[in-house]
């Protein structure tokens, strides 16, 4: 895998029925960082990562991977590319087994059922779930539900890994774990990484880099640091928090 791998996001833009979602959404990803895309409820994060993955048709913008525009592409097209990803709401085949899951992913990108095989249990392994192999996905926790997702993502070997509220659901020692298995893994498996989540410290110390975005507008970018001392970043949040939404 090339270690140049560069995911350019140029101009991204939604409009539903007149209503601005994104709105002329541009950076750059890099394997071996891990971005994050932070904001209110609302702000546009989802859709961002549905149309750079193409589950939603962009209105406007590109999507380019290693120089190769894949704007258009279907998104079965756009996973052989390169980019994976989770969900919001875990989408598990949950009458499949746990390591079957994972095979899933593995043979979809054209490996045999066999290699896929050895994929699944070391991904599994990895991920701290192996003892569930032979378990039916609807059996399992909600903290080891995210895990089996995370690792039927992986089984694609993807370049870019996109993970849309990774935290969701977990309680904080499954967040810590969570955190302790996602911080080494761009290095480890020369991947970058693009996440969303509501939980600020998991976010503070995960990222290299923020992102934040209200309104569908990106209003700061730079290191957690710098975004978290940014006035229009904490009256972004603070806005929200008087909705009963997040805080910095």
């Amino acid at each position: 895998m090339s270690e140049s791998s560069k995911l350019v996001v140029q101009g991204l833009g939604k409009s539903f029925e007149g209503l601005r979602a994104v709105d002329d959404v541009s950076f750059e990803l890099v394997q071996g960082e891990i971005l994050g895309l932070i904001g209110p409820n609302g702000s546009g994060k989802t859709t961002a990562i549905n149309l750079i993955t193409g589950l939603l048709s962009k209105t406007d913008g590109t999507v380019i991977i290693d120089g190769v525009d894949i704007s258009a592409y279907p998104a079965h097209k756009i996973a052989r590319a390169g980019l994976a990803r989770t969900y919001q709401t875990i989408r598990l085949f949950k009458e499949l087994t746990v390591r079957e899951n994972v095979e899933v992913g593995a043979v979809g990108m054209g490996i045999s059922r066999r290699n896929a095989a050895v994929t699944a249990d070391r991904l599994l392994e990895e991920l701290g779930i192996a003892d569930q192999s032979d378990k039916l996905a609807k059996s399992l926790t909600f903290g080891d539900a995210r895990r089996l997702e995370i690792a039927r993502a992986l089984a694609t070997d993807p370049k870019f890994l996109l993970l849309d509220e990774p935290a969701a659901g977990l309680n904080e020692a499954e967040t810590d774990a969570l955190l302790a298995y996602l911080r080494p893994l761009p290095a480890e498996k020369g991947i970058g990484i693009l996440v969303v989540d509501h939980d600020m410290r998991l976010m503070m110390n995960l990222c290299d880099e923020l992102i934040v975005l209200n309104y569908g507008k990106i209003i700061s970018k730079g290191t957690p640091a710098q975004v978290s001392a940014d006035p229009d970043v904490v009256e972004a949040y603070l806005g929200s928090e008087a909705r009963g939404g997040d805080e910095l």
